[in-house]
Formats: structure tokens, C-alpha cells, sequence
């Protein structure tokens, strides 16, 4: 495949005007204008009137345009035969998936199917997908990769307040007076929302924010106060806190007496162990005159806004991490005003929507309850459907391992990649690899998970579909189609519903995305009323839009009702009135007993294994990686360790590493990037099979999960750490995609007209010049090929030029310093290579001075770690204010001011030291 810009495979697109959407990536649920142009590429800017973001976009939102293409794209439906997958029509994909749904149903039961889905689906998507299945198949085995981010936080909500109900809005992050970050890289990972708390600070100096994390983050580098917790110990953590308030008199008594229940389990179950400060700093493993500066601040500041992520939610306690919380805030009655209160931040673009409609398997739609009967009756005479599942169905861990048992024996993913993001994740390979009968609904042709179906169905990407989403502040939004449908791809909901017709069921004959919109609103407001069975979810004021009203739908938070004169209500935040979702209106404190993480270390896996993600990536990158401005940050996987264990367990920095655990193993690069503790190590989520050869993390994450939740343990896995022993490195850059089967390590990065390659071997090459003209697929000897060797060095270096533009370029050496990748990069936008350009390429560097910009540091701009340097000390720059002046770099997402901060630390830290030397 030729990877040039030229010959990407670029829809031809007639230009539509500007179409206000929302991003396809976290929970902040960002606005994004999107101009489709003549040239089959389409502008982004964040959209000014969303109240997400004002205009503002992080890196990845901006890189949207970049991952529209139709590279790899999956366009047609394919069914699997013994030489390999065929394309067939529509009918014949649905035919085949009914016909054995319909034969393992008739002989296994309801329970033999199952659906996995995902944030990634839009509302209408997962409310007809639940409608299949909990309505129709009368099975709740529909569970989704939601499961392994936020479902502690559902469970802890509902456990406090009796529906999964976020009460805060983001406005409320900028009226706060302090902000606590529990277990959420906020810089990194939902950047808007950190720039507006920034904003807010910049504002008012005296407010406070204050980082809850293992690891020093980059959005430590902007905090007030950095308490770095062991990790697992959040319950000892805010358990002290519960016991602190209490013993000093932070409590709101009217509050606790009549608006809750549950104060004086939940203060004895504290007390056990934790009423100490200094046994809770032991254990936590912090200073504690630390711990003491946080409990005091939060006790003197009732505008306290506690934000929690997948640090809090991905643990075996997850549910009691998010009701310790919860318990800190019902004490002091921080809650329901503005700028306080309990704040979930949610990781993918619609795992709220997907919660609306009952997306788990242990939830019914509208916030309803499966162990109910009364609302399982609700459903079913809503939908007048003939089957209602009435148990909770397998979640996702479990749903794998019954794949795996055969007792599940056809399953459909959407969405999806789990032999990547699942724990245990080989497990998962397993498992697909013996069920009957695996569809995989998805936009990529490759993926991991797809190398397993039996059936492939192309479903429609961001830009193409259309819809609703609800980010972490219950604000609906539309994500509306601006480019045409590619190939033979439908929109999920519509391929459920027709599937669900081939079944033989009523009531899937939508016409469109808003009559599936309409259902679902009408549903939400069915029997929802005092004298039948309340329901703080409720969006019926949105039921019965027009085409028209629905294209246009402004984004509104739900509870959205309307009042007696028509006109929509809507609330930015609840419990205002001290009412909450338990029959008796009360909130409930959840006692907490202290617990360690499932899976201790020992001899054999002496290391603490934290998972997560990196700045410019998402999730398994099926779309991020096709992206060159996000692949320029973080180019391939690594392995974060501090220093001492990295000399104790002998790998070096910028080599590879093998770790392991009992689950798998995976290679990546060593790093000391300065944040981590003793004890532990980082390794990012997202490399996958086609990124790189051996980085999926998840194989190495145990899967034990929580009880309540069902969530997976990515935070706390006990891994070791070996030398991966190679004779050799290298890297390539190429217009044409490269075959590397017989290397033993490598990572593909998408360039700007070329893929990048970083390769290891340990093989013995004889003949360097033979074999980099193999691995390149150059036979032409007469090619123009410029060479360097040097043999008792065991340095090679080649470049293959095509019409004086370069093709390709190999370099290898058995050390790891080789030449700048960057500067390489800048060769493959030239039309050209000048005599100059000859002359570096043969020496290995640059000869013009200024040609390496180093390393990304702003991907939005584009601008290197070595511009910024040589700014820094040319221009005399003290200030990262500054430094955005001169060279835009932190003006956009400000995603990149944490590193910008601290690289102006280290070029004045080593300033000093030059000038107190000489």
C-alpha cells in the first residue's frame, strides 16, 4: 500500500458548508465544527456555542480531520470462509448471523447469545441494540466496553443516591474554591476541562487544586498540593477524611439527620483503621503533614468540587473508592449547590448515553432496574415486547470467560476491540477463537478482535453518523453526518434493527436516527411520576421533535421536561432541593471497609503494573493511529520506572524491556519520566497488533474485578521487568508499507506521507546492504540508492530516492542514539532532496542548523522540543506565557504546558549550572 498523501483513499466529498457536532473521543463531549472541503479533507475547529468547550479543542479533536480517510476502512459485509473472508451482500451477512442466532437460541436458550458494545455507539446505536436484547431475545448478555472505565461510578451513585445521577455541571469546576483530582491525569486526558479549571484559578488565585494520584502527572505539575498515594489505598484515604470531619466538627447535622441515612455505619466502618491520620499515612505511604494540609483544606472550604476517574473506578474496591467519596461530601451537605459535590468524569464520548438506555448488563432503559418487576413491567408494556429479560446479565469479564466455556456460543461485537482492551486479554483471544459464531460490527477492516469474526459488518464512522451523545454532565448533543457513507456501511441502529427483522421481531422499523431519539425520550417519561415509579432520569420534553427540531437540537441537559407552557425545563444540577432517588428521598452513606487490591506482589512479580492513557492517543488507536499529528508525541509503547528499579532489575533507559505477569507479557521501551514511585510502573493502553508486534498491555492485567461493579483491576497488576536482549536497532521511514514478519520487535508510527518503523533484531545480519534491500522490497539494483557502512561499528545507514524525492530511508546501529526521526520526517514533505539534504542523510544529521526541531512537545502547532530550547535561551524566555508568545506552542488545548513548564525548569536549571562552572 503507498502511503503517500497522493494516493490515500480519499472520498470524493461535495462540500456541505459548516456542520456543528460533537467530538468522537472523551467525556468532556466537546463541540466541533467541521467544514468539509473540495479536496476531500475536512476543516476542525471547536464550535464556539457548545457549552462543553466555548471553542476550544485538545490535540485529538483537532486531529479529527486527520482519521476521515478511507484507508483501511471496512466497506462492505464479509463472511469467513476456509481460504479467507468474502464479500457478500447485506442479506446474505443477516441471513447467515439469524439463522445460527436463531438455531443456538432454539437449542441453548436466550442466554447463548450476546452482544458486546460501546461507548463508542451513540444513543440511538446502544437503545436499540438493549431493545434487542433485554426486549425481544428476553436475555440481558449485552454488556460494553463501558463496563471497564465508569461502571464503579454508576455503581456508587446508585448506591448513594438511588439512580446513577451526576450532580454537578462543569460550570461548577470554575465556582469552586477547590478542586480535588482523585486518580484523573485531567491535563492529559480530558485537557479542556483542566483549562477551564486553569482558567478559573488564573482567576482567583486563592482557589486550590489539589491531585490525588500514584504518579506525578502532568497535571501534578500545575497543582497546589500532590498527595501520591499508594495505589489501592483511596478508601484508607477518604475513610480518614469521613473520620476527621467528624471528630472536628465539619458536619452539617440538619443535613446528615434529615436528608440521609446510613452516617453511623459508615463513620464505625471508617473508625476501624483509619481514624488516625498518621496509620492512614502509613499505609497510603505519605508525608503526613500532607495528609493533614488536605483534610484541613477540605474541611475549611465547603466549595470543595471532589472530580474522581479511572484511577478511582478501575479497582477491585472501585465501587467503595466512589462511596468513600461520596460519604466526605453527604457530611458537610456539599451537595446540590454550585461548586461542590461528588464529580465522575467520564472516559468515552457516550458512556453516559449508553447508561440512559441501560446499557450494562445489570440495567434496564431509562434508569430502570433489571431485579425490579415493577420496572421490568414498565419496559415491557412500553415496548409491548414478547420477552423481558428479568436477571441481570454477564458482565464483561464474565461474558468473555463463558464464551470461553461454551456456554455463550455466538456473540457480536460493536465497537469495539477487546483481545486488546480487556483484562486478561489473551483470555479474550481464547475466547473468540472457540465460540461458533463471532460478528464484529466495526469501521476498520484490521483489528485484533476482527481477525477473529466470522462475520464483518461496516458500520458508519464520526462524521458519517448521526445522532445524540451525553458527556459527563448529562449534556445531550448531536453528532451529525457531514460526509457521505462510504461503501455499503449502515449506522449501527440500523443494522441491529434489520438484523432484529430478519429474527422475525416488531418493532424495529425505524425510518431514521430520530424516531429511534423519539422512543427513547418517550420511554423516559413513561409512568415516570409521583404516583407511579419516579424517576429523576427523564428527557421527555425532548419526545415528539420534528425532522427539522431534531436536526437542530441545541445541546441540553437532561432532567429536560417541559412546563405548562410547552417550553423545555432543564437542570444544570440536582439535589438542590435535598431530595434524592431512594423511595424514602434520602441520600444513603455506604460503609467502606478497607481492603488491598486483589493480587499482592512477591518474589516472582515484585512490581506494581498502572495502566492508562498518553496525551495524543485513544483507546486501541483504530482511529487515533491513523493520525501523523498524534503519532509525533508519544510514538511507540513504554514502560515508565524509576530509576533504582530499573538498575535493580537490569534494563536500562531508552532499551527494551520484557514485563510479565501470571496474565501475559508484552515488550516496550524503558523510561524514567521522573513521576513514578518505587515499587511501580506505567504502561499505556493503546498499542495494538497493527501498531506494534508484542504491546498489548492488556494481556499483562489480572481480571479480578470489583463485586458491585464488575470493573477490571487496571490500576494494580504484579508484574517484573526483564532485559529484552536484541543485536540490533533500527528504524525505517517509507512511502510503502513494509512487511517486518521476520523482525523481532517493532512499532509502525503514521507519518505525513509515510509510515515510521522502529524495528529491533536479534538476528546476525551478514550482508547489511542485501538485507535492507530486501526488508524494502528494493530488487532494482540500478535504483538510485545512497549508502553508508561501517561494519567493524556495525552502523548502516541507506536512503532509496525516486525522482530526487526520497522513497525510503533505513537506518541501524547496535546502540539506541540514532539520527532524529524528526528531521527524517521533514525530508518526505520535500518534492526535492537538495545536494544539502544528500550530504545529512549520508552523515546522519542535519547539516543545516535548525533543521531538527526534536522531538513534539505541542502537537497542535506542531512545534519541537529543540525549538523550544533554542528559544528559551536565545530569546532569554522565563515564562511558559512566553514561550506561547514566541511560538504558539500551550496556545491552543494547553494539553502541553505541564511539559513546557517543566522544560523551562531544565534549560534554567542548566543555564545555572553552566554559568556557576565557568
Amino acid at each position: 500500500m503507498n502511503l503517500s498523501q497522493d494516493h490515500l483513499a480519499i472520498r470524493p466529498i461535495s462540500p456541505v458548508g459548516t456542520v456543528r457536532t460533537t467530538c468522537a473521543y472523551c467525556g468532556v463531549g466537546c463541540g466541533v465544527s467541521a467544514t468539509p472541503q473540495a479536496d476531500g479533507t475536512v476543516a476542525i475547529a471547536g464550535d464556539k456555542l457548545h457549552p462543553a468547550n466555548l471553542g476550544r479543542l485538545c490535540v485529538k479533536g483537532s486531529a479529527l480531520g486527520e482519521t476521515v480517510s478511507l484507508d483501511g476502512r471496512l466497506l462492505y459485509p464479509q463472511v469467513r470462509e476456509a481460504d479467507g473472508l468474502r464479500r457478500v451482500s447485506w442479506d446474505a451477512a443477516l441471513d447467515q448471523m439469524a439463522a445460527k442466532w436463531r438455531a443456538v437460541i432454539d437449542e441453548h436458550g436466550p442466554d447463548a447469545v450476546a452482544l458486546y458494545v460501546s461507548g463508542q455507539l451513540l444513543t440511538e446505536d446502544y437503545y436499540v441494540a438493549n431493545k434487542l436484547m433485554k426486549g425481544y431475545v428476553g436475555s440481558a448478555n449485552i454488556d460494553t466496553n463501558s463496563r471497564l472505565c465508569m461502571s464503579s461510578a454508576v455503581a456508587g451513585y446508585k448506591r448513594a443516591f438511588g439512580e446513577d445521577l451526576v450532580p454537578l455541571c462543569y460550570d461548577d469546576l470554575e465556582l469552586a474554591d477547590m478542586v480535588v483530582l482523585v486518580g484523573s491525569n485531567t491535563a492529559w486526558c480530558h485537557p479542556i476541562l483542566f483549562q477551564r479549571i486553569l482558567k478559573a484559578k488564573e482567576a482567583r488565585p486563592d482557589m486550590k487544586l489539589v491531585v490525588i494520584d500514584p504518579r506525578r502527572t502532568a497535571t501534578c505539575e500545575l497543582a497546589d498540593l500532590h498527595l501520591p498515594i499508594k495505589s489501592g489505598t483511596d478508601v484508607w484515604l477518604f475513610n480518614g477524611l469521613l473520620s476527621y470531619l467528624s471528630r472536628i466538627g465539619a458536619v452539617a447535622p440538619d443535613f446528615v439527620l434529615e436528608h440521609t441515612n446510613g452516617f453511623d455505619a459508615a463513620l464505625a466502618a471508617a473508625n476501624i483503621d483509619c481514624a488516625d491520620p498518621a496509620a492512614v499515612a502509613k499505609v497510603c505511604r505519605i508525608d503526613p503533614a500532607l495528609l493533614l494540609e488536605f483534610y484541613e483544606a477540605f474541611a475549611a472550604t465547603a466549595k470543595t468540587i471532589t472530580a474522581y476517574s479511572m484511577g478511582v473506578n478501575q479497582s477491585s474496591a472501585g465501587t467503595d473508592k466512589v462511596n468513600a467519596i461520596i460519604n466526605c461530601h453527604l457530611i458537610g451537605g456539599r451537595i446540590g449547590q454550585p461548586g461542590m459535590g461528588p464529580f465522575s468524569i467520564t472516559g468515552q464520548p457516550n458512556a453516559m448515553g449508553g447508561r440512559e438506555v441501560g446499557g450494562l448488563a445489570n440495567m434496564l432503559a431509562a434508569h430502570m432496574d433489571l431485579e425490579r418487576a415493577d420496572h421490568r413491567d414498565v419496559v415491557q408494556t412500553f415496548w409491548d415486547s414478547p420477552a423481558m429479560a428479568d436477571k441481570g446479565g454477564l458482565k464483561a469479564v464474565d461474558l468473555f470467560q463463558a464464551i470461553e466455556d461454551g456456554k455463550v456460543k455466538a456473540v457480536w461485537v460493536m465497537a469495539t476491540n477487546p483481545i486488546v482492551s480487556l483484562p486478561d486479554a489473551d483470555q479474550a483471544r481464547r475466547a473468540l477463537a472457540k465460540c461458533e459464531l463471532v460478528v464484529a460490527s466495526d469501521i476498520m477492516q484490521n483489528t485484533d478482535t476482527n481477525a477473529y469474526a466470522h462475520v464483518l459488518l461496516p458500520a458508519l464512522g464520526w462524521g458519517e453518523k448521526d445522532g445524540t451523545v451525553t458527556n459527563s454532565e448529562r449534556r445531550i448533543s448531536r453528532q451529525r453526518a457531514f460526509l457521505p457513507a462510504p461503501g455499503e456501511a449502515l449506522g449501527d441502529w440500523k443494522i441491529i434493527s434489520l438484523f432484529a427483522q430478519r429474527m422475525g421481531y416488531a418493532g424495529f422499523d425505524f425510518p431514521d436516527a430520530a424516531a429511534v431519539f423519539d422512543e427513547h425520550a418517550r420511554l423516559s417519561g413513561f409512568r415516570n411520576h409521583a404516583e407511579d415509579i419516579p424517576r429523576a432520569f427523564d428527557m421527555s420534553g425532548l419526545a415528539g421533535l420534528s425532522g427539522d427540531a431534531y436536526q437542530e437540537l441545541e445541546p441540553v441537559q437532561w432532567p429536560a421536561r417541559r412546563d405548562a407552557a410547552g417550553v423545555i425545563q432543564s437542570e444544570a444540577r440536582l439535589f438542590a432541593d435535598r431530595r434524592f432517588a431512594h423511595g424514602d428521598g434520602k441520600a444513603r452513606f455506604i460503609a467502606t471497609a478497607t481492603r488491598a487490591p486483589a493480587n499482592a506482589v512477591c518474589e516472582d512479580y515484585p512490581l506494581t503494573l498502572n495502566t492508562g492513557r498518553v496525551r495524543d492517543q485513544w483507546h486501541t488507536m483504530t482511529r487515533t493511529g491513523k493520525s501523523h499529528t498524534l503519532a509525533d508525541h508519544i510514538s511507540e509503547s513504554f514502560v515508565d520506572i524509576h530509576p533504582q528499579d530499573a538498575l535493580l532489575h537490569g534494563v536500562r533507559e531508552g532499551e527494551l524491556a520484557r514485563i510479565s505477569s501470571a496474565w501475559g507479557a508484552m515488550v516496550a521501551r524503558v523510561q524514567h519520566g521522573g513521576g513514578i514511585a518505587r515499587g511501580s510502573v506505567f504502561i499505556p493502553i493503546h498499542w495494538n497488533g497493527q501498531t506494534s508486534s508484542d504491546a498489548r498491555v492488556g494481556a499483562l492485567v489480572n481480571p479480578v474485578v470489583d463485586p458491585v461493579s464488575g470493573e477490571p483491576e487496571f490500576k494494580h497488576t504484579p508484574v517484573r521487568i526483564d532485559q529484552f536482549r536484541v543485536n540490533w536497532h533500527s528504524f525505517i521511514l517509507s512511502r510503502t508499507e513494509v512487511n517486518l514478519d521476520s523482525v523481532a520487535h517493532w512499532t509502525r508510527i503514521q507519518g505525513k506521507a509515510f509510515a515510521r518503523y522502529e524495528l529491533a533484531g536479534r538476528n546476525n545480519i551478514g550482508d547489511f546492504g542485501a538485507w535492507a534491500r530486501a526488508l524494502l522490497g528494493v530488487a532494482d539494483l540500478d535504483a538510485d540508492w545512497l549508502e553508508y557502512e561501517d561494519k567493524t561499528a556495525g552502523v548502516y545507514r541507506a536512503v532509496h530516492v525516486v525522482d530526487d524525492r526520497i522513497e525510503q530511508c533505513i537506518f541501524l546501529s547496535p546502540r539506541q542514539d540514532m539520527p532524529s526521526r524528526a528531521w527524517l520526517a521533514s525530508l518526505f514533505a520535500k518534492d526535492q532532496l537538495s545536494e544539502i539534504d544528500r550530504v545529512g542523510l549520508l552523515v546522519g544529521m542535519p547539516v543545516e542548523k535548525g533543521a531538527d526541531t526534536g522531538p513534539t512537545v505541542c502537537s497542535c502547532f506542531g512545534v519541537g522540543r529543540n525549538t523550544i530550547c533554542n528559544a528559551i535561551v536565545e530569546q532569554n524566555l522565563e515564562t511558559v506565557a512566553q514561550v506561547t508568545a514566541c511560538l504558539k506552542a500551550g496556545g491552543n488545548c494547553g494539553s502541553c504546558v505541564p511539559e513546557i513548564k517543566k522544560i523551562l525548569t531544565e534549560v534554567q536549571y542548566e543555564g545555572r549550572e553552566l554559568n556557576t562552572s565557568s
